[in-house]
């Protein structure tokens, strides 16, 4: 039985990542080494091997880092696989609260800008205390 293969470029089309990223991730032994075609001498990637991309594929684009992709594919207990996800998901959240924060600074920013324009002190002085407020929680 012979097993069917697949060109980078195939490999590329299904996991959305860049010849580049693959081979970085072979040279760093993120995946096996791939063997190559005898006539061409091209890579050609094995079912399990194209899974293993496909799955590298998610966590990239979830923002984990490459040490946590090794961890991932170790394959440790479900505790551990849990542990993993869980600090992932407070990192994100942690992000995304950083840009909330960076959202109302723009937004007072905005309200400032208009104020000023308008020549509404009042509004002015109201957009300064928010610009203040977000400027000390981003620090």
């Amino acid at each position: 039985m012979t097993v069917e293969t697949m060109p980078i470029h195939e490999v590329t089309r299904r996991s959305g990542l860049p010849e580049a990223t693959l081979r970085y991730y072979e040279r760093i032994g993120l995946i096996a080494p791939v063997p190559r075609d005898e006539c061409s001498g091209h890579r050609r990637y094995d079912p399990d091997v194209v899974q293993t991309i496909e799955a590298l594929a998610c966590l990239r684009t979830a923002g984990m880092s490459i040490e946590d992709m090794r961890a991932y594919l170790r394959n440790e207990s479900p505790t551990q696989q849990r542990e993993l996800f869980a600090r992932h998901a407070a990192l994100l959240a942690e992000q995304i609260e950083t840009l909330r924060i960076r959202q109302r600074y723009l937004e007072a920013k905005v309200g400032l800008w208009g104020a000023r324009e308008r020549g509404d002190a009042a509004a002015e002085e109201l957009a300064v205390d928010e610009v203040v407020r977000a400027t000390a929680e981003l620090r």
